[in-house]
């Protein structure tokens, strides 16, 4: 049984607006993330973006099929994957975040990082939003460093660490556990004023097939008891291959259907590889919405 109080934590269902740094944005109806890995090992595209050359051409690709964020990650979190150092890091994503800001400044940047020195570095540069995986949990610094900022944070949960996600994922109940840790994270948050929050329920981080569609169905209750902006990262994740016993590069039509699933569960934000398909689903779950 699912239990979750319908208490507004802030005004965000009634205005829409998410402050992101020195940029506004409207979402009163939903829009797409585009993820630019620049790493040698990303799950999904083995690397293929790692040089600053097609970094470049794949954020150009995102922001024309209608991106409105583009989310820079330096470090791998698919299941077992090692971190960088904190330096090499840095390294990784500061010359392709000056690039993609000075390229496309209608962009809103993120970063994807669960390390607060590597958040504070990009924050320095004008950065947007941090996306942080560990919702806070890796790192001591990461939630008053947020609090002091006006770049908007991705809280997502996880359950353990990439190294140690999937080993056997436990709940009682993992809609009400994920809502309980959001409770506990956002406490100190919002005593000290901060309301540019956006949640992440953390598909595929430590959780099983099932755990994954139960919050997927569940999504609508996290914006029902927190009054928050909700992220869906779902695309090309083994809860949308492994049902057909397939590999991620085949997965594209799963994630548009799962994506939409989302869309009408409440998501207002989808983080994607693929973003065409994602902002064309937003389209048509819009036209079929306004239809009733």
């Amino acid at each position: 049984m699912v239990t979750i109080s319908t208490d507004k934590g802030n005004d965000f269902s009634q205005n829409r607006c998410l402050i992101c740094g020195t940029r506004k944005v409207d979402l009163r109806n939903p829009l797409v993330m585009g993820i630019l890995n620049y790493t040698p090992d990303s799950f999904y595209d083995g690397g293929s973006s790692f040089s600053l050359h097609k970094a470049l051409q794949k954020a150009e690709t995102m922001m024309q099929e209608g991106a409105t964020f583009i989310d820079i990650g330096g470090v791998s979190t698919r299941p077992g994957s090692d971190a960088p150092s904190v330096s090499e890091e840095i390294n990784r994503i500061i010359p392709v975040l000056k690039s993609v800001m000075k390229e496309f400044p209608e962009a809103i940047v993120s970063i994807d990082t669960f390390r607060a020195e590597v958040a504070r570095a990009a924050l320095a540069e004008g950065v947007h939003m941090i996306n942080d995986i560990s919702g806070g949990m890796a790192d001591d610094e990461m939630l008053s460093l947020m609090a002091e900022s006006e770049a908007a944070y991705i809280m997502m949960h996880m359950q353990g660490t990439p190294q140690t996600m999937q080993n056997n994922p436990y709940y009682d109940d993992v809609t009400a556990d994920v809502a309980s840790f959001f409770a506990t994270q956002l406490l100190d948050l919002q005593y000290r004023g901060k309301q540019n929050i956006i949640l992440d329920p953390g598909f595929g981080f430590g959780k099983t097939l099932q755990h994954n569609y139960t919050l997927l169905n569940n999504l609508s209750l996290f914006k029902d008891r927190f009054g928050l902006p909700v992220l869906v990262g779902i695309s090309r994740k083994s809860m949308i291959y492994k049902p057909f016993n397939i590999s991620a590069t085949e997965a594209l039509n799963g994630s548009t259907v799962v994506n939409t699933l989302a869309l009408l569960k409440g998501a207002d934000i989808l983080r994607v590889h693929d973003v065409k398909p994602a902002v064309q689903a937003i389209k048509l779950v819009s036209i079929a919405q306004q239809s009733l």
